[in-house]
């Protein structure tokens, strides 16, 4: 299984809204395996299939303390959310080393076909109810940064270009 390549913050492929998977078939498994290996290869707990330019409706995620539970969740819906909210600190996978608060709902409920095409439901909170809704947020075109104020926003962007422009620089002996 190949590790994807991560879309990294701002590059515009991240705001492309995710398209419904039509059938769980062979590619559709496979990706969510090649989603996970590179999920657990980056030390993060969630990736949407729009953070690896597939832009149909996969999530996979592992919020598991020995992270050895991991979870697929193919055209999830939020079925249900709670009215009380609950901040805490976000990181994100396509935005790497940055880590901003960011409230959402405290817990959700979330509809979805697993890896095998059976359709399933699953209550959240702490930090999985956030992943649930960080990664739901991919699929939609939205990036955690989109939560935070403009200034933020901007030097977060500034940070990332430059980044990406160092990595891209030609080395020097």
């Amino acid at each position: 299984m190949p590790c994807l390549t991560i879309l990294r913050y701002p590059d515009p492929r991240l705001h492309t809204v995710a398209k419904p998977v039509q059938g769980v078939d062979a590619r559709i498994r496979q990706l969510c395996d090649d989603m996970l290996e590179t999920m657990y290869a980056n030390d993060g707990v969630g990736l949407a299939a729009t953070q690896v330019d597939v832009h149909e409706r996969v999530i996979v995620m592992d919020t598991s303390e020995g992270r050895k539970q991991p979870v697929v969740l193919i055209n999830p819906e939020l079925v249900a959310t709670s009215d009380e909210m609950a901040t805490a600190e976000e990181g994100c996978l396509s935005v790497p080393q940055i880590y901003e608060s960011v409230q959402r709902h405290a817990r959700v409920t979330v509809r979805a076909q697993a890896r095998n095409g059976e359709t399933f439901e699953l209550e959240c909170e702490g930090l999985t109810a956030v992943c649930v809704q960080h990664e739901m947020d991919h699929l939609r075109g939205k990036v955690f940064v989109e939560y935070l104020s403009a200034f933020k926003r901007d030097r977060i962007k500034t940070k990332m270009l430059k980044k990406t422009r160092e990595e891209q620089a030609p080395r020097r002996a």
